[in-house]
């Protein structure tokens, strides 16, 4: 029952244009930051590899900052993807057969979010062939992009999980996708709120992109991965107690 709510909500995303809108507007954004990475490489950093003992490579030059630029549009493009997942169940009154249904809150919840996973993936898949081009130009660090394609999935998973739940909350799309993006914008931006002391826990250490640094730069935390785990399960069961109250009430 879980995968036919994610194949439902999987469908149901790609018949409404605004899914291939934000993909296409996405990658064309992409395509032009790519192209700007490699004009730049060419003409400043290539003529000069002779100069450096560690000469830099275009995977950290070129695909890197293309991960970064994708998640910095992540905190835009989740919540209105999100925005609908419950909201138009409320609107359109078929949230109450939803939770009347003979299946559990769990299951329902982890469907749609299994089909908001799907969607990332996609997008994520769509994105990596610029990446993958760059093959025809030189080598590229495939750990290093292997690292960033994992932490901008995490990153996005994270973001799904808290549209998801503010989905939930109100029959009000809009409403809904304000929310989730301002709380998505203040955790991401916490990044600047550093301690003195590397010792003392600072605000930073809640941010959805203080832990992406460490996939980008090729490092594999468990540490980092705990966190997005953590955030994605208190968010998806924060949604599945609002359901629940919600089946209570009919």
């Amino acid at each position: 029952m879980i995968f036919t709510i994610a194949a439902r909500e999987l469908r149901s995303t790609f018949l409404s244009p605004i899914a291939w809108t934000l993909i296409g507007v996405t990658q064309i954004i992409l395509t032009f930051i790519t192209g700007s990475g490699i004009e730049n490489y060419v003409r400043s950093i290539q003529p000069n590899l002779h100069m450096y003992l560690t000469p830099p490579n275009i995977t950290e030059q070129i695909v890197v900052p293309q991960y970064m630029w994708l998640a910095i549009i992540m905190i835009v493009i989740s919540p209105l993807l999100t925005m609908r997942v419950f909201s138009d169940e409320r609107k359109n009154k078929t949230l109450a057969l939803l939770v009347s249904a003979p299946i559990s809150m769990t299951e329902i919840v982890i469907g749609k979010y299994l089909g908001l996973l799907a969607i990332a993936g996609i997008m994520l898949v769509t994105y990596t062939i610029l990446p993958l081009s760059l093959l025809f130009f030189g080598e590229l660090d495939f750990g290093l992009l292997f690292s960033s394609i994992l932490g901008v999935f995490l990153l996005m998973a994270a973001c799904m999980a808290i549209g998801l739940f503010f989905s939930s909350l109100t029959a009000n799309p809009l409403i809904s996708a304000m929310l989730s993006f301002f709380l998505i914008l203040l955790m991401s931006i916490l990044i600047f709120v550093t301690s003195e002391s590397p010792d003392v826990f600072s605000l930073a250490d809640i941010s959805l992109f203080q832990h992406l640094m460490a996939f980008v730069s090729g490092l594999f935390s468990t540490h980092d991965l705990m966190y997005y785990l953590i955030i994605i399960s208190a968010f998806l069961i924060l949604a599945i107690r609002r359901l629940d109250s919600d089946r209570l009430q009919h």
